[in-house]
């Protein structure tokens, strides 16, 4: 894990409008590793959110701090000088953090730093960020997936508590840290959010709903994508493969890159993603408080 350090000549500041552009474009060279930071960034004007920058001695922003919705997300650069935010005790005083999110050696070192003001984690889950370019594409050998009389399409309103119990199943399985206790409302309205503002393609099968895919995010120029999940009893008959071929193609056609992290231990998931065309980009992290 990396050390803080002590340099303490370098001070974080609040972003202001005059420093927006210099923000958006640190973020626009490192895009690839921070989309989930980069589209909560472009969220800001419309909410409630935080961002704090630090230069180096050059006067050239080095790293970024973004909260939004309870979440920080780090955006550190790799750099081995990063002091510790003066404000950040007040900040976690009046704010409660529920996850940090980011390259795995920025989470630690936030991490790190939450420590020292006597925050600790609860649960870490580390994470494959992998990538897909639209100079690549999907391989076309993925469209063969799929059992017959599967029907990919938007979703339908009369889809929407298929959608709900595939949504509750996903974050049980796939989201939700190990002691935590699932809220239905919550999980109800996280599906809603996404319906109205995520683009989202489902499965169905013999008339039945039963798998969904949705982006999760949207940045400068790539989509997030997450929320893939197939019904258990329908596994293993090419479902999964055949709805994110044809989901990332149709990402792919509107001119973005796609990236997505998958939990390291999900090899089954990791090969589909590699047969789509995805490669490994770096270890990525949610740290849980």
């Amino acid at each position: 894990m990396k050390k803080a350090s002590s340099h303490s000549s370098l001070g974080w500041r609040k972003v202001s409008k005059d420093v927006n552009g210099e923000a958006e474009t640190f973020l626009r060279k490192r895009e690839k590793y921070c989309v989930a930071a980069s589209s909560r960034f472009l969220k800001m004007n419309k909410s409630h959110g935080h961002v704090w920058y630090l230069r180096n001695p050059g006067d050239e922003i080095i790293a970024l701090l973004l909260h939004f919705s309870h979440s920080l997300f780090p955006v550190f650069n790799k750099s081995p000088h990063i002091p510790g935010p003066r404000f950040l005790n007040r900040f976690l005083g009046k704010v409660h953090i529920h996850a940090i999110q980011g390259l795995r050696e920025d989470v630690e070192l936030l991490e790190l730093l939450m420590q020292e003001q006597g925050y600790f984690a609860a649960e870490r889950i580390d994470y494959d960020l992998m990538s897909l370019d639209n100079a690549i594409g999907p391989v076309p050998a993925a469209y063969k997936a799929g059992s017959a009389g599967l029907v990919l399409r938007p979703p339908k309103n009369e889809d929407k508590e298929f959608l709900v119990s595939l949504q509750a199943a996903y974050e049980q399985e796939e989201v939700l840290p190990e002691n935590a206790v699932f809220n239905p409302v919550v999980s109800r309205y996280n599906l809603e959010h996404i319906l109205s503002s995520e683009r989202v393609l489902v499965a169905e099968l013999d008339g039945q709903v039963v798998g969904k895919i949705n982006t999760s995010a949207e940045s400068f120029s790539r989509y997030q994508i997450g929320g893939v999940y197939v019904r258990p009893d329908c596994r293993g008959r090419g479902i999964g493969a055949k709805m994110i071929t044809v989901f990332i193609q149709n990402l792919l056609a509107r001119g973005k890159g796609i990236t997505l992290f998958v939990k390291k231990r999900n090899a089954a998931a990791k090969a589909v993603y590699r047969k789509a065309g995805f490669s490994v980009l770096a270890d990525y992290r949610i740290c849980y408080f």
